[in-house]
């Protein structure tokens, strides 16, 4: 069994390990001691300090192997993006040229550049060790984080965004990047791509300002612009299924496209129901369902569960997972939608 609980100092190890399975493209676990302890450290005062609303916190959670105390994976919230470091995208805007003169009238794609100060809660950082992939595993670590923002609401922006790691070759290519960005920075893509994260100063400094038309770019960064990579496009199924929609915004380093949908009506969150822990029973027979124990040592899992009059019954290994007893709040919603 996974339980994904925060992360801690002492899996700064584990975690620098799992960092050398990533690929391409996720440029918020690098192979870099210093950098992962910088996010341990501000995921831990995240945690410390949680508020009545949203200042930026970092909130980073890592899935463990309660059988062998193994970090199989990591998924991140930030619960608002901007301040003095702005979130950047690519709006697509589309706009109409016609000439009555040749009977020509089109309807042409362009990137507008946005930089947002003011932005929204971001959920980020999803990665899972091929070895624990399957059995539900990706779609309980992508969704139960939802269960600690739902204890929290008035601590995260209203808006929560992902973005999804778009088209990238097995060399770490990107079309996109070297059609457009490349052309600025004089830099490949998976450096400009780590060095964001670190700093994003010299987006503001070297991205122009002026609209992108897409028909004037390579046909391959065309086709990337809103695409995923075909590793990302199950975990993009999962926010889908949850009410995320594509929001008309990319990255702006390989086109990938940016879903959206408001705290309050994404699924997890919207059908999750609190209640308290009724019994500990043996065997119980029904749907998985994503159960986490709303204590500030948040602790979350995937189970069984079966309600009565009294609350919510639960397994044994689901009891020790998350440290709960009878008597104990706790918020269950079943792993799927309904159909």
């Amino acid at each position: 069994m996974l339980v994904v609980r925060p992360v801690h100092p002492d899996d700064l190890d584990q975690l620098l390990e799992l960092s050398r399975q990533t690929t391409f493209g996720l440029t918020t676990l690098p192979t870099d001691r210093e950098f992962l302890a910088e996010r341990i450290d501000d995921s831990v005062h995240g945690f410390a300090r949680i508020a009545d609303r949203p200042r930026g916190e970092a909130y980073l959670f890592v899935a463990e192997d309660v059988e062998t105390e193994k970090i199989a994976g990591t998924c991140g919230v930030i619960s608002k993006v901007g301040g003095f470091e702005p979130f950047y995208a690519y709006r697509i805007k589309k706009s109409v040229h016609e000439s009555k003169t040749l009977g020509v009238r089109k309807e042409v794609r362009a990137l507008h550049l946005i930089e947002e100060h003011d932005g929204p809660c971001e959920i980020g950082s999803l990665f899972l060790s091929p070895d624990y992939r399957g059995g539900g595993n990706g779609r309980m670590l992508s969704l139960v984080r939802f269960l600690f923002m739902a204890d929290h609401q008035e601590h995260f922006d209203p808006t929560v965004i992902a973005e999804m790691r778009g088209v990238i070759d097995e060399n770490g290519r990107s079309a996109f990047w070297d059609a457009l960005g490349k052309h600025f920075f004089d830099l490949e893509f998976p450096k400009a791509d780590y060095l964001s994260v670190v700093n994003k100063e010299f987006i503001g400094e070297l991205m122009p300002r002026h609209p992108i038309y897409v028909p004037l770019l390579p046909h391959d960064a065309q086709r990337a612009i809103g695409h995923v990579h075909q590793n990302t496009a199950p975990a993009l199924r999962v926010l889908e299924s949850e009410g995320f929609r594509f929001s008309d915004m990319v990255d702006i380093f390989e086109g990938g496209p940016i879903v959206r949908c408001r705290l309050k009506e994404i699924r997890t969150i919207r059908e999750s129901v609190r209640d308290k822990v009724s019994g500990i029973v043996d065997s119980i027979e029904s749907a998985p369902y994503l159960i986490s124990n709303t204590l500030r040592d948040y602790r979350g899992c995937q189970g069984m569960v079966e309600s009565d009059s009294e609350g919510v019954k639960i397994t044994p290994d689901v009891a020790d997972a998350l440290k709960l007893k009878v008597g104990d709040p706790i918020r269950v919603v079943t792993a799927k939608p309904a159909g």
